[in-house]
């Protein structure tokens, strides 16, 4: 068994460059490689290239981008590729992949774990009285369901590749297992080493959206403006006790720090002290992050409990059409011309499908952008004129496609009738796409078996072992202590305090705040409390939602999570920012009070 090994991040969606395997096989000195390319919303897109077409279904540039012009360095260095690039058919990947490496001559085994793909069961969870486990909503009708997958963990690959193989392909597996699998066989940890095993899907969970770790996405994003286009791929050194330090190749772009590993660690995990992965059940809270070197951050103190008893299940159905488009206005005026322009555009549509029994829209949106329509009332910086230009997007949802079509007929025919400023890039017209709502359960994993097929070897895999969680078991960090009591106090932006990202999960979005100093905690949770973030958000909010702040003394951060907050989410969405990727931007403006001598100093740097 091995005391470190050396995993790099070399994927973290489907469509993602393909410059990370050649520049981590280059300088990277990697043991492994692993590769996420699915997302809820992916797997609808793969289900229908499956129906079209028996043998798609997967993300078929792992065979083009990956294996093909890598295979032959791959195999002389030994690396093993794991990855859930099976999406909805991992066998024809598999089939694929092994296509490949006979054409190039090489020697390298491929294995595929099988079981996730619960779709062809569609109609017997219909009758289980199922419902989602956010929104309460029923069971959708089985005939309108695209795809319906479990997220396996990583004990099943690291039996892959215990029985000697070189490639492995899952369909759903949670984005960490393939970090997690790779440690598991390397060090020989058991199903009971919980903290070990919420430490390496920490590890997972920071090189999974691959460059978000060491400069992508990044609050300080100045710091990597210019080295952007080189941007280093993500490795994690991991130790036998769970410990691992984050780094990436030498001689390439971006930074590692502590504010680059502390942001992805909090990127869509919801409550950090119960992050329910089918492992483990991980606690973040007391986790440590420090710079240890150069472009080098050591992380540790990473807990865990026995994982939940079912797996998570995320099904995806068709839900109607939706369709969108972008225009902008330039000149005086600019905002009213655009709102104007929105609402004759609805008018008209909605009196063509009136006039021709077509139904109305079930959902209409449209959003001005650069007036500020993303800040709400709370804390937007007034503009000292208006704007000048604001780009108009405008989006409806229909039960027929020829009915969201009629928006974009009508937003066309307004050409001329419109307030003056109008502009268009010329281009394709936009069209009609079907809307993929996401739906999510929990299910015995006894009722999932699952099977390791080792080139064409099949094998069952034994069941993982799991309980019911008990939230009211959990018992919260305490909060910070109160600030400093002062009578001379000042204001800045909370930017300057702290570094934040964000994300979504379905209908919910996450923001993770860092403080910068140990010393600014205090402030920041004062002044920044569940009210606060509602008051800032709430032209986001749906009626009733609800926000929770959580607490992570170890890496001096906090996490909101806040409900119903993204208009359906995904493609269910018509925001422009549907996944609230923004979310964190839009609240490092918000002002924290500090003292006035804090605040002066911060204002100078």
């Amino acid at each position: 068994m091995s005391n470190t090994i050396r995993i790099g991040g070399a994927s973290g969606y489907w469509g993602e460059s393909m410059m990370a395997t050649p520049q981590l096989l280059r300088g990277g000195a990697v043991d492994y490689l692993v590769y996420d390319f699915l997302a809820e919303i992916t797997m609808s897109i793969m289900a229908r290239a499956r129906a079209a077409k028996p043998d798609g279904g997967y993300a078929a540039d792992f065979i083009t981008g990956v294996l093909k012009p890598n295979l032959q360095d791959i195999a002389t260095q030994g690396v093993k590729v794991l990855t859930n690039a099976g999406g909805v058919n991992p066998q024809a990947c598999a089939a694929a992949a092994r296509a490949e490496i006979k054409a190039q001559g090489l020697n390298l085994k491929v294995a595929t774990i099988i079981g996730d793909d619960l779709l062809p069961r569609a109609k017997e969870l219909a009758g289980n009285d199922i419902k989602d486990m956010f929104s309460g909503v029923a069971f959708p009708d089985a005939d309108e369901l695209a795809s319906i997958n479990a997220y396996l963990g990583a004990f099943p690959i690291a039996a892959a590749l215990d029985r000697g193989a070189d490639i492995v392909i899952t369909g759903r597996s949670v984005d960490s297992a393939v970090t997690l699998g790779a440690c598991i066989h390397e060090f020989g940890w058991q199903q009971t080493d919980y903290d070990k095993l919420a430490a390496g899907s920490l590890a997972g969970h920071i090189i999974e959206c691959g460059p978000q770790a060491t400069g992508g996405n990044f609050t300080d994003w100045h710091l990597v403006a210019d080295s952007i286009a080189t941007i280093g791929y993500p490795i994690v050194e991991v130790e036998a006790d769970g410990t691992f330090t984050c780094t990436k190749p030498k001689d390439t772009g971006g930074i590692v720090n502590v504010g680059t590993i502390s942001e992805q660690m909090l990127y869509e995990i919801g409550d950090p002290q119960a992050y329910m992965l089918p492992d483990v059940v991980c606690d973040f809270t007391q986790t440590k992050i420090t710079q240890s070197g150069d472009n080098k951050v050591r992380v540790s103190h990473a807990k865990g409990a026995p994982p939940p008893k079912g797996y998570k299940v995320c099904a995806t159905y068709f839900d109607g059409f939706r369709v969108g488009t972008m225009m902008s206005f330039v000149g005086f005026d600019a905002k009213a011309k655009a709102s104007a322009f929105a609402d004759a555009a609805f008018t008209r549509a909605q009196t063509y499908l009136r006039e021709h029994n077509m139904g109305d829209f079930s959902e209409t949106d449209f959003e001005i952008i650069g007036a500020d329509s993303q800040y709400g009332d709370a804390h937007a910086a007034p503009s000292t004129t208006a704007p000048r230009e604001v780009v108009l997007k405008i989006a409806a949802k229909h039960a027929e496609a020829t009915g969201a079509g009629v928006l974009l007929k009508e937003i066309s025919g307004l050409g001329l009738a419109t307030p003056a400023g109008l502009t268009m890039f010329a281009g394709a017209r936009a069209k009609p796409s079907p809307v993929a709502r996401l739906f999510s359960f929990t299910i015995d994993k006894a009722r999932v078996p699952l099977t390791l097929d080792f080139d064409g070897a099949v094998q069952d895999l034994p069941l993982i072992e799991g309980k019911v969680f008990d939230a009211a078991s959990l018992v919260p960090p305490p909060p910070p202590p109160p600030p400093v009591a002062s009578d001379n106090m000042g204001a800045v932006p909370l930017v300057k305090l702290a570094w934040g990202r964000s994300g979504d999960k379905g209908n919910k979005a996450n923001i993770g705040i860092i403080a910068r100093q140990a010393e600014y905690v205090p402030y920041i949770w004062a002044t920044l409390d569940e009210a606060a973030v509602a008051k800032r958000f709430s032209h986001f909010m749906e009626a009733g939602a609800n926000i929770t702040r959580y607490y992570l003394p170890g890496s001096y951060a906090i996490n909101f999570l806040l409900d119903s907050v993204l208009g359906g989410g995904g493609v269910a969405s018509l925001r422009n920012d549907p996944q609230g990727k923004a979310y964190a931007q839009i609240l490092l403006d918000h002002p924290i009070r500090v003292p006035h001598d804090m605040a002066d100093k911060l204002e100078r740097q």
